[in-house]
C-alpha cells in the first residue's frame, strides 16, 4: 500500500459531514489533506506544524478558507485547552517527533472524551530493509528521529490511553483510529 492509499484510508475515518474541532499535527504542506479540509466547511480545523516552512506552504494551499487556521507550534506543547478537539489527525508525524511520549500525552490531553485520534507513521520490526534505511539514512538526515516503536509497543501504549483501537499495518507503516 502506498502513502496515497494509506492517506485515503485514514481520511475516510473522518466523516464528510464532520462539524467539530479537528487538529491536524503535523500538517506538513497539507498536500494529503487539503482537498478533504476544503470540503469540511462546518468544521473548525487547526493545522499545526513545528516547521515554519511547512506552515507557510500549508497556508498558501488553504488561505481562502475561513474555517481553517494554520499555525506554527510544537506537538509536545499543544497551544490548546484540555479536551478541546473532537479529532486529532497525525499523518507521518510520529517518526519525526523528538519526544514521542510527550506527543502521545499532549494529543490525549486535547482529545475530548469520545473523540478520535487518527494517525499513520513508520514502525520498526516489519521490514529489515526499511529499518536499515530509517536507521542509516533517514535518521542521519534528520527526517526521522529515534527511538521507534514496534507494533506491539504501540498497541500496548494506545490500549493504555484509549477505550477503542482500530489498528492496521501495511509493511512498515501503521495506521489507526482510536476513541478516547
Amino acid at each position: 500500500m502506498d502513502d496515497n492509499k494509506i492517506a485515503r484510508v485514514i481520511l475516510d475515518y473522518i466523516p464528510e459531514d464532520f462539524s467539530g474541532v479537528l487538529l491536524d499535527v503535523p500538517v506538513g504542506t497539507a498536500v494529503f489533506t487539503q482537498e478533504k479540509w476544503k470540503r469540511l466547511l462546518n468544521a473548525n480545523i487547526i493545522c499545526l506544524d513545528y516547521s515554519e516552512d511547512m506552515i507557510l506552504q500549508a497556508k498558501k494551499r488553504l488561505e481562502n478558507y475561513s474555517h481553517i487556521l494554520c499555525m506554527q507550534g510544537d506537538v509536545g506543547e499543544l497551544p490548546l485547552e484540555n479536551s478541546s478537539c473532537d479529532i486529532v489527525l497525525s499523518m507521518n508525524g510520529f517518526h519525526a517527533f523528538p519526544n514521542k511520549n510527550q506527543a502521545f500525552q499532549e494529543i490525549w490531553r486535547v482529545v475530548k472524551p469520545g473523540g478520535k485520534f487518527i494517525a499513520c507513521f513508520y514502525i520498526k520490526g516489519k521490514s529489515k530493509i526499511t529499518d536499515w534505511l530509517v536507521k542509516n539514512i533517514l535518521s542521519k538526515e534528520g527526517w526521522f528521529t529515534p527511538p521507534f516503536q514496534t507494533e506491539k509497543q504501540l498497541k500496548d501504549l494506545l490500549e493504555n490511553l484509549y477505550s477503542k483501537i482500530n489498528l492496521h499495518t501495511e509493511g512498515s507503516m501503521v495506521y489507526f483510529e482510536c476513541i478516547k
